[in-house]
């Protein structure tokens, strides 16, 4: 699908400036087949004086507004909104509109975590279902702690997710690496924040003296930023 503005650029190129059919299409990043439609079917041409009016015309600036602060809104939330306004057209019409007006969203960008040597680790918990104990049995949870620089992994199995199981998974994380990363990085536990709003963070106080004993920084990850979490999370799966 292409837009006006696309579909005229291929004429006038083709038409106009006499280029040929491949290189308009790595030109405007498009498919062959995208340009030869554009040139075979000639469906966008519009008759001065004859345009008409469209049922949409009296919502076209909700729509803008709307799309400019959601872009990736769908189309049928648009045609609800504008219907309880009074729009009686269908939704195949409005469909039409947004494909043309929608304004591209910008792709998001990751940057690599990279860090120096003992600079960083990830702190996380990990749930690995129930072991049998006797006649019943108990929720197996892991203590992961992973270097950023080595991908080095210490793993300590718990019965529960206290704050002592918390702390003391530190303690031995500290003496199978033989020392503390300058950094420790924690998503939102429970263990470990006791309060967040936006980027406050209160830390839980047994923590900070856990922190301040081995002198290291505990620092939070970024809400909804999975690369700034991915090895601790992602190594949870595989102990």
């Amino acid at each position: 699908m292409i837009t006006p503005e696309q579909h005229a650029e291929i004429r006038r190129l083709y038409f106009g400036e006499h280029w040929k059919i491949g290189t308009i299409a790595e030109a405007l990043g498009v498919h062959h087949d995208t340009v030869r439609a554009a040139i075979a079917h000639d469906t966008r041409t519009v008759r001065r004086g004859t345009c008409r009016a469209s049922g949409l015309d009296p919502y076209l600036p909700l729509i803008h507004d709307t799309l400019a602060q959601y872009p990736r809104l769908r189309a049928t939330r648009l045609f609800e909104m504008v219907r309880a306004r009074g729009y009686t057209g269908s939704v195949v019409q409005l469909r039409r509109i947004v494909r043309t007006i929608r304004p591209a969203a910008p792709p998001t960008v990751y940057r690599r975590l990279v860090t120096l040597p003992a600079e960083e680790a990830q702190v996380d918990w990990g749930a690995f279902g129930s072991i049998q104990i006797g006649r019943g049995a108990r929720p197996l949870s892991g203590f992961v702690m992973v270097l950023s620089y080595s991908r080095a992994l210490f793993a300590l199995f718990t019965l529960d997710q206290t704050l002592e199981r918390f702390l003391r998974g530190h303690v031995e994380a500290f003496q199978a690496f033989q020392g503390s990363a300058r950094t420790l990085v924690y998503d939102n536990l429970r263990t470990a924040v006791l309060e967040r709003a936006g980027t406050a963070i209160r830390f839980h106080p047994r923590l900070l003296e856990l922190a301040g004993h081995y002198h290291f920084a505990p620092r939070p990850c970024t809400p909804y930023r999975a690369n700034e979490k991915d090895y601790a999370s992602y190594c949870t799966s595989f102990v």
